[in-house]
């Protein structure tokens, strides 16, 4: 799973600024332009062209949004607001909306049609944006609802996780998140009426992580950079003990007043549904074609899975003097075996780091594309983050310099029974570790998010929104290419086609829950018995299609048209150019498919 760089939509009221010099040195000389052209005298002005229109517009807007989003600077690599944190009160969230509006209403005014196809696709990305920020506002109101966005852990977290900074100035900034934090949460008590219910236990189990990270991430990182005068140390410790003190009164909050009035429906409906749907996806493809799709693919995918797990069986089980005549008894026979070798919560860590190593030596040895050098690390996901995805890759921020990656693993959580814990490594064993590990890193998000941040771009729209379609159907293309070329052999193939499976499923559920009424029941047995998932898996798959609405389709959309750009791309130039397209088509940045095919010109 891709983390996006534009997930957080309430913002710290801060007056608008002046564009600032630190942020001139990112953007392209034309936006540089632009801003200097507004500088020309009363009797001699200077006209902008469209282009120059736009770019000065983007940089205005993208100045106020990191000024006023401070923890997505952070994350973005922009570090002048570290001391800052968001403000999620009710009137932070209508001051969004102002910012959304205005921006609208300025790029309305840009000549559309003199735009070149580049900047073009720029405005696009930012118009689809800020109309989908406004949908959430307006319409969907999912501040209202949604206890998750006013976890503060992740603005601390970003504070820690990467040494832009000594340690010392780092600590500085987290003292004065630790400072907001009673104020966010006070604003998720006024603001969240009647949540669903699983959204609140979500909520409930992250804030326990929350606490872990201050009360006890903070201990490891303050041995290393000890605050030397008394003073300061004893305004840290206040100012964590008065964050503690909060958080745990917010957990109490959450269990006995929140708890037992979460009863809101967590299913969007139709009509929200598909509005999300179309700025989640940035495709062209109605919901109705998307499901007929889907359904199709799944029983071309089932066939190929038999095809695959034939001759394994033959391998596996020669004791066995007859084949099961029914395929999916044959298919769940092999798997069964297969998910016999699996890590543990000891080794997943020192497993995925090796799975790594040996991916981008196969890829290397195929001449598959070209490999970025910067660091890439296995680590084990912070407690506060989990609950949603077993893994996660985190490309450091577009401004970041020098950032590594993170290639973050979710142990089996502690509270879990063995036979869950079992149920759990089952799903995510020896060979899904390996096609995991290269969607998440190699060649998959890491490789496509590096180079994504080195993209010659015409404006920083293109860094700070992320399309989630390209970025899912880069890392299961990148699943699908590798076992083209005989990655891992069959037990590595029988998993890909298992997360295809998973893909295809994700895409049906994700609409028949949010635009349907499918049950529980009715998504778990699909799961299960059409997808071969785990009991766990297919139980975590459920709580995160209600939690993630429309996320879950990026993949299964995403990996259509990635194909489709490699089809269109071999009718044009003829087969044999696999490491030219790839490059190419990771060049323009993490932006749909559709403008991908736009810009090589399919």
């Amino acid at each position: 799973m891709f983390q996006s760089r534009n997930s957080i939509r309430c913002r710290l009221l801060i007056l608008p600024v002046a564009l600032s010099a630190a942020l001139l040195t990112c953007i392209p000389a034309v936006a540089k332009t632009a801003v200097v052209a507004t500088q020309g005298t009363p009797t001699q002005p200077i006209r902008k062209t469209a282009d120059q229109q736009f770019a000065s517009i983007a940089a205005r807007y993208i100045e106020q949004y990191l000024a006023t989003h401070p923890e997505s600077a952070t994350q973005l690599g922009d570090h002048r607001f570290d001391r800052l944190s968001n403000d999620l009160s009710a009137n932070g969230v209508r001051h969004d909306a102002l910012l959304f509006h205005r921006t609208l209403k300025a790029l309305a005014a840009i000549p559309y049609a003199k735009l070149s196809p580049a900047y073009s696709i720029d405005y696009r990305i930012l118009h689809a944006d800020i109309e989908n920020s406004l949908l959430s506002i307006d319409v969907i109101k999912d501040y209202q609802w949604d206890p998750l966005g006013y976890n503060p852990a992740n603005g601390i977290y970003l504070l820690l996780a990467r040494d832009f900074a000594p340690l010392p100035q780092r600590l500085n900034a987290v003292k004065a998140r630790l400072d907001a934090v009673p104020a966010k949460l006070a604003a998720a008590k006024a603001n969240l009426k009647n949540p669903p219910k699983l959204f609140t236990e979500t909520a409930i189990s992250q804030n326990e992580g929350a606490i872990s990270l201050v009360k006890d991430e903070l201990d490891f990182h303050l041995k290393l950079a000890p605050i030397a005068k008394p003073k300061l140390a004893a305004e840290f410790a206040q100012s964590r003990a008065k964050a503690i003190a909060a958080l745990e009164a917010y957990g109490t909050w959450l269990k006995t007043d929140l708890l037992p009035r979460s009863t809101r429906n967590p299913r969007l409906g139709v009509a929200n549904y598909e509005r999300k749907l179309r700025y989640s996806l940035e495709s062209d493809i109605a919901p109705a074609e998307i499901l007929r799709l889907a359904e199709a693919d799944l029983i071309k995918t089932q066939n190929a899975m038999y095809d695959t797990a034939l001759p394994l069986y033959r391998e596996l089980f020669k004791d066995k003097s007859e084949v099961p005549s029914d395929r999916k008894v044959l298919m769940r026979a092999v798997l069964q075996r297969l998910s016999d070798d699996r890590p543990s919560n000891d080794n997943v860590v020192q497993l995925a780091e090796a799975d790594l190593a040996e991916a981008a030596s196969f890829i290397r040895e195929k001449s598959l594309l070209t490999l970025p050098t910067d660091p890439v690390k296995v680590i084990v996901m912070p407690e506060f983050q989990r609950g949603v995805a077993m893994a996660y890759c985190d490309a450091p921020g577009a401004l970041e310099k020098n950032g590594a990656t993170f290639y973050a693993i979710s142990p089996a959580p502690i509270d879990w029974t063995p036979a869950q814990v079992e149920s759990y490594f089952r799903e995510d064993n020896r060979s899904m570790l390996k096609d995991l590990t290269v969607h998440e890193a190699m060649p998959g998000h890491y490789v496509q998010g590096v180079i994504a941040n080195k993209a010659n771009v015409p404006t920083l729209v293109r860094r700070i929104i992320n399309s989630g379609t390209f970025a899912e159907g880069w890392g299961t293309y990148a699943e699908q290419m590798m076992v083209e070329h005989g990655y891992g052999g069959a037990a590595v193939k029988m998993q890909q086609l298992k997360m295809r499976l998973r893909l295809i499923l994700n895409a049906i559920i994700d609409q028949k829950i949010h635009a349907g009424n499918m049950s529980e029941r009715e998504a778990m047995d699909l799961m299960v018995n059409e997808g071969f998932q785990e009991e766990r898996e297919a139980a975590g798959k459920w709580r995160r299609a209600l939690l993630t609405s429309t996320q879950l389709s990026t993949y299964y959309i995403g990996n259509t048209e990635v194909n489709n750009l490699r089809h269109a791309f071999e009718a044009k130039n003829g087969n044999g150019k696999l490491k030219e397209m790839h490059d190419t088509m990771m060049s323009f940045g993490t932006i749909a498919p559709k403008y991908i095919r736009e810009m090589m010109g399919l």
